[in-house]
């Protein structure tokens, strides 16, 4: 009788536990949906989001609208363009026939496209995956197709740099792994990418270079109300729903098509603040630890955060592109692990990008400060966001010292914050101020250590 009593006793702080477990999850599936939707109100947030905690989804929602008409509501079923995500399927591909013996990422460009000149036998599929080739980028302003493109390349007389000795992260590194694979693997890559990466995945309603014609597409516009074309110059853009993107996420984590060596190989840039075949992240050992990567075309914008150990992964795919998917997910982030929260406001840069290219460093300082005074509810001035974001817009224009100027006011307003530590290192950094670097990325690891970025800069700068 006292075994029954005890299993009993058992059970039910086994079954509280559950329920109160459950209904912690139920609020911050509620507080998630408060964010997304009152982003939408603001015109912040149009597309769809998933969020999964603990290896379970919790949160789903599509919000906003199909197409610049706005007449018809998203659903959970719609396939949105990923961006750069979308290069994650060749760099895979790339990776599935290594390991089948097929080909080495030391071959060179040469051994399977002859055709090419003779830059393509300094080329190897490593350089190809690092963005280390010195390829130029597509012409974009008169590529119309694939073979556009490969007639470019059969003219080009000579490389940027010596293939392995700089990094230049574009799109003819990605064309030419595709027309590997195809000649490789004797399938198009479109059949590839459907035949042995989305069909083992169970990833059912994914699509590749989708038409005009195809249903149940999510088409991107502006804030004006003009819808960019479904079609892409260059060939081989897979298109996901929400469920598909989640499979993906997990179909990288669980190794489910290459193996723990080889995601390694993608997952690890060339060298700091640089893109890998996966975009970024971190493995111990054998084990996936971090999957981020970022995606825009055009209005589209889409990321993915895996936290592996927390079974913690965070998709959101928009069609109207606002900049500000970083914000979102920090916000998120934050509600999971039960923290304060900024909810994403009005982008300055957005808004006054014009009149922000016009100003030096200081100026732009001043010009967020009156700014402040007068729109502090509508922009985003309580984080280190919005400043961050100006200031890389300034360090994308080549203006380090100005970028410099507004990341250092940043750690002023916010001395808190290791990201704003964090990007004024990588400023110094491209510079060529190490000694700053070094200092301001060991003060972003101090605030937050789990900051592998800042780890691995650090290591590089201190041999």
């Amino acid at each position: 009788m006292k075994h029954a009593v005890k299993t009993f006793f058992l059970l039910s702080i086994i079954l509280i536990a559950a329920i109160n477990n459950l209904k912690a999850q139920e609020n911050k599936a509620a507080e998630i949906d408060s964010l997304i939707h009152g982003a939408n109100r603001l015109g912040l947030f149009n597309g769809n989001v998933l969020v999964a905690d603990n290896n379970h989804v919790i949160y789903k929602t599509a919000v906003g609208f199909t197409d610049a008409s706005r007449k018809i509501k998203l659903a959970e079923n719609y396939r949105f363009h990923i961006g750069s995500i979308a290069k994650e399927f060749n760099a895979v591909g790339i990776m599935m026939l290594q390991e089948q013996g097929k080909l080495s990422l030391d071959d060179k460009v040469s051994k399977y496209l002859p055709d090419l000149p003779s830059w393509a036998g300094k080329i190897s599929i490593k350089n190809l995956l690092q963005y280390t080739s010195g390829l130029p980028d597509v012409k974009w302003a008169s590529v119309k197709n694939d073979g556009d493109n490969m007639a470019d390349l059969k003219k080009l007389d000579k490389l940027n740099f010596e293939p392995g000795t700089s990094y230049n992260y574009n799109n003819n590194n990605v064309f030419l792994q595709r027309r590997i694979i195809e000649k490789v693997s004797g399938l198009s890559f479109k059949e590839f990418v459907q035949q042995k990466i989305l069909k083992p995945c169970g990833m059912s309603a994914a699509i590749i270079d989708p038409a005009e014609a195809d249903v149940l597409i999510a088409k991107a516009y502006n804030d004006n109300y003009q819808q960019d074309s479904l079609i892409v110059p260059i060939s081989g853009w897979t298109c996901l729903t929400i469920a598909d993107f989640y499979k993906w996420a997990n179909c990288i984590a669980t190794f489910k098509l290459i193996n723990a060596a080889s995601t390694r190989q993608i997952i690890y840039p060339v060298g700091p603040n640089k893109q890998a075949g996966l975009g970024g992240g971190s493995m111990d050992g054998d084990k996936l630890i971090s999957h981020i990567h970022d995606g825009s075309s055009l209005n589209y914008q889409a990321l993915l955060v895996d936290d592996a150990p927390k079974g913690r992964v965070v998709i959101l795919m928009s069609n109207n592109k606002q900049g500000n998917l970083y914000d979102i997910n920090s916000a998120i982030q934050a509600i999971l692990d039960g923290k304060p929260y900024h909810q994403p406001k009005k982008s300055i840069l957005k808004q006054y990008q014009s009149t922000l290219d016009t100003l030096n460093g200081k100026q732009v300082i001043s010009f967020y400060d009156n700014l402040k005074v007068k729109h502090e509810k509508e922009f985003g001035f309580d984080n280190e966001s919005t400043l961050n974001e100006i200031g890389y817009f300034l360090m994308g224009k080549n203006r380090i010292n100005d970028a410099i100027t507004v990341f250092e006011y940043n750690t002023v307003l916010f001395p808190s914050s290791g990201n704003g530590y964090d990007s004024l290192g990588e400023a110094y950094y491209k510079q060529g101020d190490k000694q700053k670097a070094l200092a301001n990325y060991k003060r972003s690891l101090q605030l937050d250590p789990t900051n592998q970025n800042a780890k691995n800069i650090i290591a590089e700068l201190e041999k």
